[in-house]
């Protein structure tokens, strides 16, 4: 197949619609700089978070098991591949576990000529024994099929290569980190948000005088949940007027105990807010961001918690470390370590002074290395490349390249 029978094609495989918040923004700026975006993922769930669709771009549903289900998973590849057939695209990236090894082994069979994987995480850092020799080859497979695996962060990256999943030659982080950076102006603090924060508050009759401690991101055991209901117990005890907000949903997969969710569900302190899709409100309303996860690509949640300028505690996994320094730009504690998390997140609130500092620094680091455009202009120029290298830089359209005046850097 030459240059030619290539459309402007860029197609992104993606296992969940809301992984379609992990790139916001973006397909719209790829979509402005000559390329014809499509998103191939699942349809939304009712229990999922709601994520707006990209204007402009098409998004076709593409049914995904998320655990292993053989003769679906083999379904959902037939589908996968009868798309790419029709689209024909230059690239595709292939983003999450089941896409990735799915998305990536159609791409490869469609003999798709740029293919991209896109590493947002080590799933088997949490797991044992027999699955997590299983995951760690999946994701080896997956990365096989790529040409270029982009891994979110500068821990995951060093993980994956010392895991035996890709050689070092092969990866690339963008930046300093992040497949998508923060829109900082959707999460900086202004009048409008502060209004909807106080109306928010009410709504969750939550006492002015009460402090808010705000998690968001899936109920599930490796995201830390069973340690943090411990701490707040803890917490709770220790200071008068204290909140717990929980913004997510609980999981079928790796789920918490029935005491643990029972517990959580009749703790007093404890507010349930579920798959929210106005989360600039929930920053605002918070004093404090907390993240326990056990695992990370690079999280999302501390970038926007920073950008709104709100102090965070994490635990010291993979990702989160490349995001907070402790005692500059947030505070962390071992993963797993129930007693740290309260000596933490005690520190913060009796510590205003503290508080306010790790706030502003963070909020500056945010500003300054992860904004959303750097981060895109360097996964255009890894695109560019990869085109370039194939002879297919003419795939995308001519007259919109011209008309934007883009260039070769002479680096290139």
């Amino acid at each position: 197949m030459n240059a030619t029978e290539y459309r402007t094609g860029l197609v992104y495989i993606l296992n969940s619609s809301i992984a379609l918040g992990f790139v916001r923004g973006q397909l719209e700026y790829f979509q402005s700089r000559g390329f014809d975006v499509t998103v191939l993922c699942p349809p939304r769930r009712s229990d999922e978070w709601k994520v707006s669709l990209p204007a402009g771009i098409r998004v076709q549903e593409i049914i995904m098991e998320r655990t292993i289900s053989p003769l679906r998973d083999l379904l959902s590849l037939w589908r996968l591949w009868s798309a790419l057939r029709v689209l024909r695209p230059a690239i595709t990236n292939v983003g999450t576990p089941k896409a990735g090894l799915l998305g990536g082994l159609a791409a490869w069979l469609c003999r798709v000529p740029c293919r991209f994987y896109t590493l947002h995480g080590l799933r088997f850092e949490t797991t044992h024994g027999v699955l997590r020799q299983f995951l760690i080859l999946a994701e080896k497979v997956a990365c096989r099929f790529a040409h270029r695996v982009i891994c979110v962060s500068p821990s995951t990256r060093e993980n994956a290569i010392a895991a035996g999943l890709v050689e070092r030659e092969r990866t690339v982080v963008l930046g300093p980190g992040s497949c998508n950076g923060v829109d900082v102006a959707r999460f900086a603090p202004t009048p409008d948000g502060a209004r909807r924060a106080a109306e928010l508050r009410r709504q969750l009759a939550i006492p002015d005088s009460a402090k808010v401690i705000l998690y968001i991101g899936r109920l599930t055991r490796d995201k830390g949940i069973p340690e943090l209901l411990a701490a707040f117990g803890k917490l709770d005890k220790r200071f008068s007027d204290l909140r717990l907000v929980l913004a997510g949903c609980f999981e079928d997969g790796d789920s918490l105990s029935h005491e643990t969710k029972k517990n959580l569900e009749t703790h007093p302190h404890i507010l349930f807010a579920g798959a929210v899709e106005d989360t600039p409100a929930y920053y605002a309303l918070a004093d404090f961001v907390v993240l326990p996860s056990h695992r990370e690509g690079l999280p999302t949640v501390v970038l926007e918690a920073q950008a709104a300028g709100k102090p965070v505690v994490g635990a010291r996994a993979t990702g989160i470390t490349d995001v907070v320094t402790h005692g500059k730009t947030g505070l962390l504690f071992p993963v797993g370590n129930a007693p740290a998390l309260v000596a933490a997140l005690a520190n913060l609130i009796s510590n205003r002074d503290l508080a306010q500092a790790l706030a502003i620094a963070g909020q500056a680091q945010v500003k300054r290395n992860f904004q959303q455009e750097r981060i895109w202009e360097a996964l255009y120029w890894e695109y560019f490349r990869a085109l370039r290298a194939h002879g297919l830089w003419s795939a995308v359209t001519p007259a919109r390249r011209k008309s934007r005046n883009l260039q070769v850097r002479p680096s290139d």
